[in-house]
């Protein structure tokens, strides 16, 4: 079967949201069952100060779970879409506190990061849900060696 963006983003949502790190492992294992890899990390602190370690964070989480290559085409791709997510989650979490997870889900070409998050302070919570796709080569760990070659 083939997964469109679509699918993929969906599969990034369902691991952001998963309650504990055991139903994380069986959707991670299920996913990859349909041969979409995958990756779950959880991240708070203070907003505006977290976004450099929450990109850090789903960078090395997806390239030590070989969802992208240890690369600057997989490492770029994460970074793009983990900014354009953070980029959502803006308006209702400058200034704030914030805990969550990201989920990260890859087919082939196609790469989604969504971040699910409680903004606020003490027990005041608001929930947030922000998601964002990249594409890159099917292969990015080959992309740069033909262009080498040719």
């Amino acid at each position: 079967m083939e997964y469109n963006s679509i699918a993929v983003g969906r599969a990034a949502l369902q691991l952001a949201i998963t309650e504990s790190r055991q139903k994380e492992q069986e959707l991670r294992k299920e996913l990859q069952e349909k041969g979409i890899r995958s990756v779950a990390v959880d991240f708070g602190g203070q907003f505006v100060q977290s976004i450099p370690k929450i990109i850090e964070h789903a960078v090395v989480a997806a390239q030590r779970q070989k969802v992208v290559a240890d690369n600057h085409i997989g490492e770029g791709a994460v970074i793009g879409a983990t900014q354009e997510a953070l980029e959502q989650l803006k308006r209702k979490a400058i200034g704030l506190n914030v805990g969550g997870k990201i989920g990260i889900a890859r087919y082939r070409e196609h790469i989604s990061v969504a971040i699910y998050v409680g903004v606020g302070i003490l027990h005041l919570n608001e929930i947030a849900v922000a998601i964002a796709h990249r594409s890159l080569p099917a292969r990015e760990d080959e992309a740069g060696q033909k262009s080498l070659i040719e």
